[in-house]
């Protein structure tokens, strides 16, 4: 059974739990939302690229929630539950200290974390080549080339350790800044001949070279009237009284652009060697994802308890409110875990 999923689905779930994490300053939701993306994170990490990060993510995640805690109780001098004071007179950390500040900077704290992690799961579950596929034929060989840029950093930082290693070796050692300069050089002269080599490479198979389209030029000319259009949208949604047909020539002039991008895409040559198939496990996440974004909706219009994912520390702390419906819903966010542990079975 193939448990990988699919690219798309990847793509849904992170904006699912980018709109969580957005949503709610609730510490039990926040909770619950990390508690989803650190069993993505453990059951996942098998598949993780070794060594990706110099320091420990968990480790990492303390330091933000402890700095943003830290923060907000030294500039923030509101709420009601004062811990200690300092005399006014002082400048920027004279006040009251509050409880309520150190708790509302532990939840900004809980989201950078959460942000954090459903980032280094993304990239660390789909490989560069699975993301180029998701852009837009018309700036393909603009992403190759990008791609291929990001894939050089750790060949260049590998190549950086063998010559400090051999410069080591041979006596060289490091104590003025003058004595980098045998590591610079050889860097920069190994960077330039592997750019001349996967130049080479690349031109000689034939890499964003075409013969000119013959509808080329229309399509330009369609990109700037829908330019032109939307620019005249814009001036005219800005006049009392014009602000429909504004909006009407913003709407066509996107469309037209839309339009345009497409039609280039088709003429720039793409083949793909393998393509994704849907499984049972990417609709188990899709579906999961969607009632998730239903519950966080019907939460907004008033549909469950109201308030619920709103919450402040301010001006008194106090506990916050649990809708199960919404705590349920948010377990979905550990499909993706269950989906792909299926096939280490």
């Amino acid at each position: 059974m193939n448990t990988r999923l699919h690219t798309w689905t990847w793509v849904a779930w992170l904006i699912v739990t980018l709109i969580a994490l957005s949503a709610t300053r609730n510490l039990f939701y926040l909770t619950l939302i990390l508690f989803c993306l650190l069993v993505n994170y453990f059951i996942l990490e098998a598949s993780f690229q070794k060594g990706a990060y110099p320091l420990s993510l968990l480790r990492f995640g303390l330091m933000i929630c402890g700095f943003s805690t830290v923060f907000n109780l030294l500039t923030s001098h509101n709420g009601a539950t004062v811990i200690f004071s300092l005399p006014q007179a002082w400048p920027l950390i004279g006040g009251s200290y509050t409880l309520e500040a150190a708790v509302y900077g532990l939840t900004n704290g809980l989201v950078l974390f959460g942000i954090l992690l459903v980032f280094t799961i993304f990239s660390q579950v789909l490989p560069v080549r699975r993301l180029i596929r998701l852009v837009p034929r018309v700036f393909f060989p603009v992403a190759v080339v990008t791609s291929i840029a990001v894939t050089f950093v750790p060949t260049t930082i590998r190549q950086f350790h063998q010559i400090k290693e051999a410069q080591l070796i041979r006596g060289q050692r490091l104590k003025s800044l003058g004595d980098w300069l045998p590591l610079i050089v050889p860097l920069l002269v190994g960077g330039l001949e592997r750019a001349l080599q996967l130049s080479e490479a690349m031109t000689s198979r034939g890499f964003a070279s075409s013969s000119p389209a013959p509808g080329k030029q229309s399509s330009r000319l369609v990109m700037v009237s829908g330019l032109l259009l939307v620019t005249a949208g814009w001036i005219l949604g800005s006049w009392s009284g014009k602000e429909s047909l504004g909006l009407g020539l913003i709407f066509s002039g996107l469309l037209l652009l839309l339009g345009a991008l497409w039609w280039m895409g088709r003429q720039i040559p793409h083949t793909n060697y393998t393509r994704e198939v849907w499984q049972a496990g990417d609709g188990i996440v899709l579906l999961g994802s969607g009632v998730l974004v239903f519950v966080l909706l019907s939460s907004f219009a008033g549909l469950t308890i109201l308030g619920s994912l709103y919450y402040s520390a301010y001006p008194v702390l106090q506990w916050p409110d649990f809708d199960p419906w919404i705590g349920s819903a948010l377990l979905a966010l550990c499909f993706p875990a269950y989906i792909m542990s299926l096939g280490k079975k």
